[in-house]
């Protein structure tokens, strides 16, 4: 089938090269524009495109795909399939109307549970235990149309964002390409969502990372491994931010203050909190990389005692 590719994060790079290796014909691919991005404000490429570069696929960068000229540009290629992952913005009727086999979406999570721009990050900050990767017939809602494929994997107690996105991102390029291959072959089953199931998993906002320490110890290790690697949950020592990684927990009734240093290890840091103790094994001080406890340590008098302030 003749396809046209819409994505830009990294979730998005094992789809597009398993359809650019597959039989399929990759018409284009279109991508959010490039971004200023970090300290230095450099614009950025999108992984995507970084990866159509690679592959010398026809390149597409609208400001906004529905634009009319975008519009009509896709329409002129005449593609039997749109493919859309992770692509950033929500594609208006005149676009979902092209392509006649329809637009097929990769979406990570088990829907209806967490529509939106999120699922990963919501998933592991609600503690769930497993997730997934679904494909889906696109319709004007936010993740709503027909469910074409499913398949589930286990979240681990160590599970990031990070890691999480990197094992569905593979587990979405296998199951788009065998989604195609059902569409081609006029095997496909679509289901409705079921809509009394259904949840939202909205953008993460940076705010959202600061670690209040009236939590438990066991929902701040959610928050930790859902903001990892981005934005990273932080506190403030000292008057700066101090972002912290890696985490475990303990249950007990606590008794300090909940931001409390109970120990500074060269393996981890352990912190009261309302109920419990959260361990930690990297640190990371505004303006400065990621690093172990060790490490940290060698360079940072943080000591059992002080107190971490959250909210």
């Amino acid at each position: 089938m003749k396809i046209f590719f819409l994505g830009s994060s990294e979730f998005a790079c094992p789809s597009l090269n398993s359809l650019a290796l597959s039989s399929h014909q990759v018409l284009g691919v279109l991508t959010q524009p490039d971004r200023p991005k970090g300290r230095g404000q450099r614009f950025t490429p999108s992984p995507v495109k970084r990866l159509a570069l690679e592959k010398n696929l026809p390149l597409f960068q609208p400001e906004k795909v529905r634009d009319p000229s975008t519009v009509e540009h896709l329409r002129s290629l005449q593609p039997d399939v749109l493919v859309v992952v992770a692509y950033g913005q929500i594609l208006p009727p005149a676009v979902l109307a092209i392509p006649p086999r329809g637009c097929v979406n990769v979406h990570a999570s088990l829907l209806p549970k967490y529509r939106g721009a999120a699922p990963i990050a919501r998933a592991i900050l609600q503690g769930e235990q497993r997730t997934g990767v679904s494909t889906l017939f696109m319709d004007a809602g936010m993740d709503t149309g027909p469910i074409l494929l499913v398949e589930e994997s286990d979240i681990s107690p160590t599970d990031t964002t990070g890691t999480l996105q990197e094992r569905l991102s593979h587990i979405g390029a296998s199951l788009l390409l065998r989604t195609l291959d059902e569409l081609d072959k006029e095997t496909l089953r679509p289901r409705e969502q079921d809509e009394a199931q259904s949840t939202y998993a909205p953008k993460i906002e940076k705010a959202e990372a600061r670690i209040d320490w009236t939590r438990s110890a066991r929902q701040l290790s959610f928050l930790l491994r859902a903001f990892d690697p981005s934005p990273g949950a932080f506190t403030f020592w000292n008057g700066r931010v101090l972002k912290l990684f890696r985490p475990s927990w303990e249950d007990r009734e606590a008794a300090e203050r909940p931001g409390t240093v109970l120990e500074a290890s060269s393996d981890r840091l352990r912190i009261a909190t309302l109920h419990g103790d959260l361990f930690v094994q990297e640190l990371q001080m505004e303006s400065r990389p990621r690093m172990g406890v060790r490490e940290f340590l060698r360079g940072h008098a943080l000591r059992a005692g002080e107190v971490l302030v959250g909210k």
